[in-house]
Formats: C-alpha cells, structure tokens, sequence
C-alpha cells in the first residue's frame, strides 16, 4: 500500500481539498500551549482574554498551523523527502474553541531538482478556513518529493 504521491504525480494549478476538517476542542488548545511553552493569557486564562479584543480565548496560532500542514500530508507530502521551506504564514482570522479548521492547497509550482535526478521540489499555497468558510490561515511551503521509480527489467 502506497502513501503520498510521485514528483510526476503533480501538476501546476492542481488543488486539493482536505479532508476531514479537525475541531479544535479546549483540551488540544490547553494542551498545545503547554507542550510548547507558549504562556500568553490570551490562550490560557478566561478572565484575561475576556478583557481582551476578542473577549474569549484564542486557539494559539501554531495549532493551527500545524493542522493545516497535517491535514495536507495525505495529497501532498506523504512520500515526501523532506518539507524545505515554510513561508508567508499569515493569521488572518482568529479561531476560538469549537471552531472546525479545514484546509485546501494548491500546486504553484514544480522544479525538478538541480543536483539529484530522482527528486523534484513542489511549491504549494494551502489555506485553512473554518466552519463558515471564512480564511484563517494562509501559508506557502516547499516540499521535496521522489519522482516515480523506473521499473528495470
């Protein structure tokens, strides 16, 4: 059985849609700040946010993130070699407790590699938007990918 996809599996222009989306519940929220160390009360502590902008916690931003990223390993990098470059990560939309996160990618480019024959970089915009289909997250990453074996007699 096979996960992921070929270097020549790709095309510019082709898009996925991810599924399923992930509900991000207080629990993984509680747990994510923890586990990275990130104290902000904005994340952590009911009385502080409900003084701040969006009056309720937020879900932290690399959660989110890294969801978006994972919902996309399927269709995009699960045979990957490496993931090279994250860039233009940008938090448009807040995201609160009970919110559903999905995400969708694009191919935007490919590149077969320079210095090894039997690889090829794929340029990839992904979106996260929530339940209402509003954009919350928008990122552009570089994956590293093995083209398609060639079958020897």
């Amino acid at each position: 059985m096979s996960f992921g996809r070929y270097f020549e599996d790709f095309e510019i222009g082709q898009e996925f849609e991810h599924w399923p989306g992930r509900t991000i519940n207080e629990a993984d929220d509680t747990w994510f700040s923890l586990l990275t160390m990130n104290q902000h009360p904005v994340h952590i502590d009911a009385h502080y946010a409900a003084g701040a902008q969006h009056g309720r916690r937020l879900v932290v931003g690399t959660l989110v993130f890294s969801i978006v990223v994972g919902m996309s390993v399927g269709d995009i990098s699960g045979r990957a070699i490496a993931n090279l470059d994250y860039s233009e990560v940008k938090h448009v939309g807040p995201v609160f407790h009970g919110d559903t996160v999905y995400a969708a990618s694009r191919i935007a480019g490919l590149r077969e590699s320079q210095s090894k024959p039997d690889r090829g970089l794929v340029f990839v915009e992904s979106r996260g938007f929530n339940q209402r289909r509003e954009t919350i997250l928008t990122l552009k990453r570089t994956v590293l990918v093995p083209k398609r074996p060639v079958k020897t007699a």
